[in-house]
């Protein structure tokens, strides 16, 4: 009948429909069957267990403060050899150069981002179609004059010249500003009055010899530069933020690009300042030719910036006044750390075309000009 019990036979077993665990059961485990007394059961792959910590998670609490305490200590041990390094006249003059390259170029290279933040965000790209000519050939020497109106250094006018590149203007245009600019603005011409008093054809010959030099080099890019030699200088994103977060945030992008090579360009300059004997030049300023040749690769390896390098010259008064010129019209338009700079800005197949062209023909110009006014 239907209303009676299941049956169960002696010695036999439940209905598996009375015994077996519903599936949908959550606290239904059935243990494995090859289980015997006395043997611990093997976990069941839901049940619940605390996982052992991942090597990520313990890498990540051997980071900041503990690398900082172990750094310290490390120090603390050290100290005696440390000090007895430092005391050496090589690191002297090393730390001496390294630090003076980045405290003079520092404060231009901020204003140079920030002047090169305002161009990105507050300056419409219709403005540099109506200040320039259409044509670029015509550019080149508008942009190569409207460098005297910028008081800074090489290491502002690198990340202007990458703020033109990306609003269009012609690359020859803005390669004959980034040359001019340290050379030829009025902080720099004063410092050069000041530092020749007795000589003020120099203020002249290097204003000429600069502002050809940069005419020149963005002339010849025109003509044989090829588009794949110079990579944009990149930029990242600030659409939909107002125009104070993207101007923040570009300074904040230019400094940290920048910043690192200008960095890695004084360590390499400080380097060779330590190493180089002076003797060498001493021997090298009884030679005409040799000297402006000296002076030039000198000025390349010393980095210094283009405000001061006016008072370096005048005080290697052993040297004629050609070869000085030539080390005060190279220096702001080819130094290690400049180098390192456009690397970083407009790529390493881009500075190591540019910069040797930029090198000889400033040299040549130099020799020019200095046989014509000095």
């Amino acid at each position: 009948m239907g209303g009676k019990a299941p049956h169960t036979e002696p010695g036999g077993t439940a209905p598996v429909a009375l015994t077996k665990a519903a599936p949908n059961r959550p606290d239904a485990t059935p243990s494995p069957p090859d289980a015997t007394p006395g043997e611990p059961k093997a976990p069941h792959p839901e049940a619940p267990h605390v996982e052992a910590p991942r090597a990520e998670d313990q890498a990540r609490h051997l980071n900041s403060p503990l690398l900082l305490t172990m750094l310290l200590l490390l120090v603390l041990l050290m100290q005696g050899p440390i000090r007895g390094l430092l005391a050496a006249p090589v690191m002297q003059s090393w730390m001496t150069v390294f630090v003076a390259v980045v405290v003079q170029a520092l404060p231009f290279l901020v204003l140079g981002v920030m002047l090169s933040a305002a161009i990105a965000v507050f300056v419409p790209a219709s403005f540099f179609a109506r200040a320039l000519p259409k044509r670029p050939a015509l550019a080149v020497p508008v942009a190569g004059a409207a460098g005297a109106v910028l008081p800074g250094c090489e290491c502002a006018s690198v990340p202007v010249a990458g703020a033109l590149v990306r609003r269009g203007v012609a690359p020859g245009a803005a390669l004959a500003f980034l040359l001019s600019a340290p050379a030829i603005n009025p902080i720099v011409l004063t410092a050069t009055a000041v530092a020749f008093p007795n000589n003020p054809e120099m203020v002249l010959a290097r204003f000429v010899a600069s502002l050809f030099v940069a005419c020149a080099m963005g002339w010849l890019w025109l003509r044989l530069g090829r588009t794949d030699w110079l990579r944009p200088p990149a930029r990242a994103s600030y659409d939909g933020q107002s125009k104070g977060a993207a101007f923040w945030g570009s300074v904040r992008h230019d400094v940290m690009h920048a910043g690192g090579f200008l960095v890695v360009g004084a360590m390499a300059a400080a380097t060779l300042k330590a190493v180089v004997p002076e003797e060498w030049l001493r021997a090298a300023a009884g030679n005409p030719f040799v000297s402006v040749l000296a002076l030039a690769v000198l000025a390349v390896l010393l980095s210094i910036c283009s405000e001061a390098d006016a008072f370096v010259a005048a005080s290697l008064s052993q040297f004629s006044l050609t070869s000085r010129l030539a080390f005060l019209v190279v220096g702001p338009m080819i130094d290690l750390k400049l180098f390192a700079m456009q690397a970083g800005t407009f790529g390493r197949g881009f500075a190591l075309r540019f910069a040797p062209a930029t090198f000889v023909l400033a040299v040549l110009v130099s020799v020019l000009t200095g046989a014509v006014l000095l």
